[in-house]
C-alpha cells in the first residue's frame, strides 16, 4: 500500500535505509561492512596470499602521457614504473605457475606505480587485486586491476588491513605521503609482532637514503639497531624477486 505510513522513512527497512546506514551512530557497522566484503569476494575467489606493491601515484610511465610539466623531477622517476610493471609480471608468471592463488599482485587500485603493477599482472595472463579509496578528488581505478578484484574503501584503516592481511611481501616504490604512510604502518606492526615478518623491500636505495636517515634512528635509540634489519633495499625485479623466492615459507 502507498499511504503516508508506508512512505514514512521510519518504516524503511533498516539495510535499505541509506540515510540510517549513514548516521553517526551506525559508523562501527559501516566499519565492518568494509571488512567483510572484500574478505569475503577474496575468499571466494581463492586468493591465498599477495605481494602488496606501494608507490607514488605521481610517477609517470616512460611514454611521457602521464608527465606533468610543473613537476619536471618526476620524468627521471619513471624508470620505477617500468621495474614495478616488470615486477609484477614475473611475479604474477610464478604465481600462476602455483596455480594462481598464491602471491597475488595487489596495489592500491590508483595510476602511476599501481597501475604498472596491475599492467604487468594483466600482461602475465593472471589476476590482480586493487584496493581504492574515495578521495576528494574522485580518482578512477586503472584499467588493469581485474574487475572482479576491484575494491573502493572509504575507511584508510581497513584498506590497510586487507593490503597486510594476506601480504607474503611487501615493495615499496617512491612516493609521497601516502606511501610512506603505507611504508610506516606496516614497519610498525612487523617491529611489534603484530604481523609475521615478511620481506619489506625498497626500491631505489637514492630515492630512500634521500629521504629517511634509518641509521640515525638507531643512533639516536629510538629503533633498535636490529629493526634496520627488517627493510632490505632493491633496484631491480628481479633482486625483489630473489629475495621473496628465498624467504622461508610461513610456518602452519
Amino acid at each position: 500500500p502507498d499511504t503516508p505510513q508506508t512512505r514514512a522513512p521510519a518504516y524503511k527497512l533498516a539495510f535499505t535505509d541509506r540515510d540510517f546506514l549513514l548516521r553517526e551512530e551506525l559508523r562501527p557497522v559501516r566499519l565492518q561492512l568494509e571488512l567483510l566484503k572484500p574478505q569475503m569476494i577474496m575468499d571466494e575467489a581463492g586468493i591465498e596470499s599477495t605481494v602488496v606493491m606501494f608507490g607514488g601515484a605521481r610517477i609517470p610511465a616512460p611514454d611521457g602521457n602521464q608527465r606533468d610539466p610543473r613537476r619536471p623531477a618526476l620524468a627521471s622517476m619513471s624508470r620505477y614504473y617500468t621495474e614495478a610493471r616488470n615486477f609484477g609480471r614475473k611475479m604474477t608468471e610464478r604465481s600462476l605457475a602455483q596455480g594462481g592463488t598464491e602471491m597475488v599482485i595487489c596495489t592500491g587500485g590508483g595510476p602511476g606505480v599501481m597501475e604498472a603493477g596491475n599492467l604487468g599482472a594483466q600482461e602475465a595472463g593472471g589476476r590482480s587485486i586493487g584496493l581504492g579509496i574515495v578521495l576528494p578528488h574522485e580518482q578512477a581505478p586503472n584499467p588493469y586491476v581485474s574487475p572482479e578484484l576491484c575494491f573502493n574503501f572509504h575507511y584508510f584503516a581497513i584498506r590497510k588491513m586487507h593490503f597486510l592481511m594476506r601480504a607474503r611481501a611487501i615493495t615499496v616504490f617512491p612516493g609521497g605521503f601516502g606511501t610512506l604512510d603505507e611504508l610506516f604502518e606496516a614497519l610498525t606492526l612487523i617491529q611489534t609482532g603484530r604481523m609475521a615478518r615478511v620481506p619489506v623491500l625498497l626500491f631505489g636505495a637514492e630515492f630512500w637514503d634521500g629521504i629517511i636517515n634509518w641509521q640515525a634512528l638507531a643512533d639516536a635509540g629510538t629503533i633498535s639497531p636490529s629493526d634496520l634489519d627488517l627493510i632490505r633495499y632493491v633496484e631491480t625485479a628481479d633482486e625483489a624477486i630473489a629475495i621473496i623466492e628465498a624467504w622461508p615459507a610461513p610456518k602452519g
